[in-house]
């Protein structure tokens, strides 16, 4: 077994279980967490594709992936927390 395949069943692994904390969390938060963590997890799969196949363009996807995946996780906590994305209160104050 290469050590691509152990690395490709332990992302899975890790991924099945992210997914299972996401649909189990018992708070919001938990589960914005591991919804983050799938997100990362799938950027790991993307680079372990574009090497095995060798095709670098993966990795620009992937990256762009990571930046989408950390930009939704920050808007997703501001909209729990303070209910909308815009301001945080009426003076303008964030």
């Amino acid at each position: 077994m290469t050590i691509f395949a152990v690395a490709t069943i332990s992302v899975l692994t890790a991924l099945v279980l992210a997914v299972a904390r996401l649909l189990m969390g018992p708070s919001i938060f938990d589960r914005v967490v591991a919804g983050n963590t799938v997100g990362s997890l799938s950027v790991l799969i993307l680079a372990l594709i574009g090497f095995v196949f060798g095709r670098p363009e993966f990795l620009d996807l992937a990256i762009t992936y990571a930046l989408l995946n950390v930009i939704g996780t920050i808007a997703v906590l501001k909209y729990f927390r303070y209910g909308n994305l815009g301001r945080a209160d009426e003076n303008g104050d964030s």
